[in-house]
């Protein structure tokens, strides 16, 4: 058992299994690590009443903390949502394994042939909040992609965290992998993030998911590099060219199909000319469907904007709307508010589209397409492990690929350098 009192000592030991792990992880072959994750997905349906009465006890946990009702969303898991967990399992087997992979190879003059190939990262460690389907995705991007992984769930999810983690444990048991490959650490207090954010004997790189005040945590603490999954602040900016049935369609599902994931919608902005029209039909089809419009000068709502309502993450069946200019009024608004992490525009106009996508440097643009589309499975990752911000290394969704490093392999034949 486990010395749970002893926060450093419980860290260090999970960190040195992991890197263990790791160097064997690093040649695995690719159907050993197929295997485990087909394994791991037979556990989850199998176990699937166990892991629907464990996540009534993170429920209720959730309901005695206050939750609002997009967090207990992301929190609940049901037999369909089971299903897409043991289906995102499936797609990261079937995907090519990337470790050995060629990006790029040539002959120089001097003899030498070089090959630049994929390569592990090593030990990842995963810090994420409510959501308990990421243990499941996270434990197998990192395994598809030859590394081992930490995994520190939210306290909201730990029940349900808990027996995903078994089953995925069970996947690597039963393909001959060693089991420390998929580590979740067994407590609730928050000193194990601490320790995590400074092992850099042992962690190559902390992917945190979550809100902002938990990826400040850890930008301000980490001694480890960090892939950043910043708030999605997602702008939708509809053009006086948008089709009208299109734009109906695209801004209610990017706002209430789910509002507590981080491809929702938070703030729409309206061209200028199609304010009185389409614009204002747009916002009461959301006040309709029980959206709060937090709405700027010039349009109707539930309430009037405040600045504090832009670049606002709400999570929740609220939403900001404003009336721009034209495109490069949406272009100014969205420099100045965004998160980078998903924008849309909505139109016909194909000089409007370049010239959105040409000067918005968001990690997600998207084109009369809904921005809950914002997801590695949705983009043919299987999953995904979040959705980095930043610019150095991953961008974007990250899936198996985005979760290696490469290496130089260089032949010579007897080669000197002159």
């Amino acid at each position: 058992m486990k010395d749970l009192e002893n926060i450093p000592a419980l860290m260090a030991d999970i960190g040195r299994r992991a890197r263990a792990a790791a160097s064997e992880l690093a040649f695995a072959p690719a159907e050993a690590k197929r295997a485990a994750l087909m394994a791991a997905a037979d556990a989850v349906w199998a176990r699937r009443d166990e892991i629907v009465t464990e996540n009534a006890r993170d429920l209720d946990y959730g309901r005695d903390k206050g939750l609002s009702p997009a967090m207990m969303d992301r929190l609940m898991l049901d037999e369909a949502r089971i299903s897409g967990i043991c289906d995102a399992l499936r797609s990261v087997a079937a995907q090519d394994d990337p470790v050995g992979a060629v990006l790029a190879e040539w002959d120089m003059p001097s003899g030498l042939h070089i090959r630049r190939v994929r390569t592990p990262l090593g030990v990842v460690g995963v810090i994420y909040e409510s959501r308990p389907n990421v243990t499941a995705d996270a434990g197998a991007l990192c395994l598809k992609a030859g590394n081992a992984v930490i995994l520190r769930g939210g306290s909201e999810s730990f029940h349900s965290s808990a027996a995903i983690h078994a089953c995925l444990v069970e996947g690597l048991r039963a393909a001959g992998l060693p089991e420390d490959a998929i580590q979740r650490v067994p407590t609730r207090d928050r000193a194990a993030v601490a320790e995590m954010l400074t092992m850099t004997d042992y962690i190559d790189v902390i992917v945190p998911r979550g809100g902002k005040g938990l990826v400040g945590l850890v930008q301000r603490e980490a001694r480890v590099p960090v892939f950043a999954h910043l708030e999605g602040i997602v702008h939708v900016y509809v053009d006086k060219s948008a089709d009208p049935e299109k734009a109906m369609r695209v801004v209610m599902n990017a706002k209430t199909r789910r509002t507590g994931i981080c491809g929702a919608a938070e703030c729409l902005l309206i061209h200028r000319d199609i304010a009185d029209g389409l614009g204002a039909e747009l916002i009461r089809a959301l006040m309709e469907a029980g959206v709060r419009v937090h709405a700027g000068d010039g349009l109707p709502g539930t309430d009037r904007a405040t600045d504090a309502d832009w670049g606002r993450e709400y999570l929740d069946m609220d939403i900001a709307a404003r009336i721009v200019d034209d495109v490069d009024g949406a272009i100014d608004h969205i420099r100045r508010y965004s998160s980078h992490h998903t924008e849309c525009i909505i139109a016909e106009d194909a000089a409007a589209v370049a010239r959105f996508f040409e000067r918005i440097d968001s990690a997600i643009l998207m084109h009369n397409a809904s921005t809950q589309f914002a997801d590695g499975g949705e983009f043919g990752m299987g999953a995904e492990i979040g959705i980095a911000t930043g610019k150095m290394h991953a961008r974007g969704p990250v899936g198996a690929e985005q979760l290696t490093s490469f290496k130089y392999l260089v032949d010579g034949d007897g080669t000197t350098r002159a």
